[in-house]
């Protein structure tokens, strides 16, 4: 069993829980380069305690190993990850592959081999969608919670009023793409129209005091013609 990061990593990348023997050592190291933190899962076969109790964000397993049977895999699986992402992967690009772990419980089922970008960015969307369900928000070191609204930037308690948390709520939802001002008028003002003040640029400019000051890479961008972004990573 092997994990990545620091204790200050815990509150920020997500934990990608694999269970593939056979490539374990591959999938560790593209999901890491991805930014994510990966585990390694041994043999369920040894006692599923060391499933239980990995407190993983997104669990990735390839049930399609000979020696088990792949159905009764996944909904193995399913019932560890409760309501967090499950993955079913295939080194095969085969419909009944991805059809079996579907309809057995996983979220989603890919055929990764030859299409390793596809497979993190499936991680990704899946982790995305599970904190959006659950109320959060983030990209990298942000982490936004819409029921308490809370900030945290790189573990560290950012505090905002209203405007300023709706303004990056915002942004938050589509990470690394600008929105317009008129975009934003709308979103957090309920304005259609244009009212002729600096008013948004006034609020980023105090968002950015406190969400990029101190910290040793910006998140929020101008992006000149286009409006304003949430950067998930620096440059």
């Amino acid at each position: 069993m092997e994990a990545i990061g620091t204790a200050a990593d815990e509150g920020r990348a997500p934990l990608v829980a694999v269970y593939h023997p056979l490539r374990d050592r591959a999938l560790f190291d593209s999901v890491t380069a991805a930014g994510h933190r990966a585990h390694i899962l041994p043999a369920p076969v040894g006692g599923l305690r060391p499933w239980l109790d990995c407190c993983f964000d997104l669990l990735a397993i390839n049930p399609f190993l000979g020696w088990q049977e792949p159905s009764a895999f996944v909904r193995l699986a399913r019932s560890i990850a409760g309501r967090r992402p499950l993955l079913v992967l295939s080194d095969r690009d085969s419909l009944g592959d991805r059809m079996t772990g579907l309809t057995h419980g996983a979220d989603d089922a890919v055929g990764w081999t030859d299409n390793l970008p596809e497979l993190l960015a499936r991680i990704a969307s899946l982790i995305r969608r599970s904190r959006l369900a659950a109320g959060q928000l983030g990209e990298g070191e942000l982490r936004i919670d819409l029921i308490d609204r809370r900030v945290e930037r790189a573990g560290r308690l950012i505090r905002l009023p209203l405007r300023e948390f709706d303004l990056l709520a915002n942004l938050a939802r589509v990470p690394d793409r600008p929105l317009s001002r008129s975009a934003l008028l709308k979103a957090v003002w309920r304005l259609d129209f244009d009212p002729g003040t600096n008013r948004v640029e006034v609020h980023m400019s105090r968002l950015r005091a406190k969400v990029d000051r101190d910290f040793a890479w910006p998140m929020l961008r101008t992006v000149k013609g286009h409006g304003y972004a949430l950067c998930s990573r620096p440059d």
